[in-house]
């Protein structure tokens, strides 16, 4: 399936892509993806939704940098992905690309001020008090302005997974993705982060999604649907046709 865009100009494109995960003594492979035309545009907000197994942390992976295609090409933000070299893709992961995770990934002997500015810590992006001062807006852009001083074990899942969401945006970057990051929350917790996705997105953010739960999948702009390695539907198709 051809998936296209709104965009004449996509920030996110997969062309062709197939990934076979090598594993087991005889060497066997294991087909995660097979043939995927993807486009996103900038500034979309997108769901990535599908059964256990069916490809959509791959795609998550894959436009992150953190996977690379076994055919097929890989264009981020203008970057052919699947050309770059490890160091390459990790100074361009550092610029380009937020991440939030499920299972939170804080250091628990950091606070929550020092998780959200890890990234400009890594990369070494002006002197460590003027990166304080940008993770504590980020905190507070988060709703976690007071909160700063606290240990990941001092916060409630939803606090660490907003801690997350600023460490993620740190450096601004033009895309955050998301893997499967109200997975551990409750409802009301989950439509909090989704909010919390949304005014990112209201800002220019491109977002992109995994999640197993439909009614979140349905409060995206744009819904994905992936089985057995490939889309198999996709709602910018239906908005195209009634255009």
């Amino acid at each position: 399936m051809n998936i296209q865009s709104r965009s004449p100009e996509p920030i996110i494109e997969l062309a062709r892509v197939e990934k076979v995960y090598r594993g087991g003594g005889r060497g066997v492979g294991f087909p995660a993806l097979s043939g995927v035309d993807l486009r996103i545009g900038a500034g979309e907000l997108v769901a990535i939704t599908g059964p256990s197994g069916s490809g959509k942390t791959t795609i998550i992976n894959l436009i992150a940098g953190i996977d690379r295609p076994t055919a097929g090409t890989v264009t981020v933000a203008g970057r052919r992905l699947d050309q770059m070299t490890e160091d390459q893709l990790a100074a361009w992961r550092g610029r380009t690309i937020g991440i939030v995770f499920q299972f939170f990934q804080l250091l628990p002997t950091l606070t929550a001020v020092e998780n959200a500015a890890l990234p400009l810590d890594l990369a070494r992006l002006g002197p460590a008090r003027e990166r304080k001062a940008a993770a504590s807006r980020q905190l507070a852009a988060v709703g976690l302005a007071d909160r700063g001083d606290r240990l990941p074990v001092e916060l409630s899942g939803g606090e660490q997974q907003r801690v997350a969401i600023a460490r993620a945006m740190a450096c601004a970057p033009p895309v955050l993705l998301g893997d499967e990051p109200t997975g551990n929350l409750d409802t009301a917790l989950a439509r909090d982060m989704f909010n919390l996705f949304k005014t990112l997105n209201g800002g220019g953010t491109t977002v992109v999604y995994v999640t197993h739960d439909q009614g979140l999948a349905a409060l995206a702009s744009r819904v994905i649907s992936v089985r057995d390695g490939l889309i198999v539907g996709d709602t910018a198709d239906r908005i195209g046709a009634r255009r």
